[in-house]
């Protein structure tokens, strides 16, 4: 999967709108089941662990994603989002039929309220498995990233400040952006996460967050940002490399 190139006009637009991702599966993976216990039709089946995350991989024009399973949906999503990237979702489990195969997924989505959840048919998605995750410590402003449930990596970071706080919650990396000048107030990268700011909704695309780089190495440690999480570039490009689209974000205070 590429990763999308901006002009730098266009990035501060975006302002750090919050590309590498597991492998998806082409189609629904089906649970296993005890010999003699076939699935009951309808029957939910939870996925993920503190090691292991999955994703959900838009492979049609237009997918769709509704309260509950087969209901009128309430957002539609492209294939590829308004960044020209993959659109992921992430995915907290699965609807079943009698022959242990997912008819839907609930799924998490990139849309305002922070944190929405529906369904999404299965055959709209291709899953895919994910053994990282990111955890944000607003209090102490920390960032660190574990890798099947081990810290990998950690570093200080600049937060949001009172007037613009970054949002608390459980969230997911939806996209990685790369502007074209690295020296810029994003720094060499941005790993966009499925949250908003609460404050800045008139901001374009809505006020996306992300963990970015920056050009202000002084900021580190302190709560000044806009609501996004600054990274020291070096740290930055670390988490980029290592950061997989679909990779759970949690941000606690």
């Amino acid at each position: 999967m590429r990763h999308q190139i901006f002009t730098p006009c266009l990035l501060l637009l975006v302002v750090a709108a919050a590309c590498g991702s597991a492998q998806a599966r082409t189609g629904p993976t089906p649970h296993a089941p005890e010999p003699g216990n076939p699935c009951a039709p309808g029957s939910f089946q939870r996925l993920g662990t503190a090691k292991v995350a999955f994703a959900a991989v838009v492979r049609v024009r237009r997918a769709t994603v509704a309260r509950r399973p087969g209901a009128r949906p309430f957002a539609t999503f492209g294939r590829m989002n308004q960044n020209r990237v993959s659109t992921i979702f992430s995915v907290g489990g699965a609807r079943l039929d009698g022959r242990c195969y997912p008819t839907s997924y609930l799924v998490q989505v990139p849309k305002r309220p922070n944190g929405v959840t529906g369904w999404a048919p299965a055959r709209q998605v291709a899953l895919a498995k994910v053994r990282t995750r990111i955890v944000v410590d607003l209090s102490h402003k920390r960032v660190t990233l574990y890798r099947s449930g081990k810290p990998v990596l950690s570093s200080r970071a600049a937060v949001g400040a009172r007037a613009t706080p970054t949002p608390t919650g459980s969230f997911y990396v939806n996209q990685r952006l790369i502007p074209l000048d690295r020296s810029g107030p994003f720094g060499p990268g941005a790993v966009g996460i499925s949250a908003f700011s609460n404050v800045l909704t008139g901001w374009t695309q809505g006020g996306p967050i992300a963990i970015h780089g920056t050009n202000a190495p002084w900021s580190i440690g302190k709560a000044v940002s806009n609501g996004c999480i600054r990274l020291p570039n070096a740290v930055l490009r670390k988490l980029f490399r290592q950061t997989l689209n679909g990779t759970p974000v949690v941000i606690r205070r």
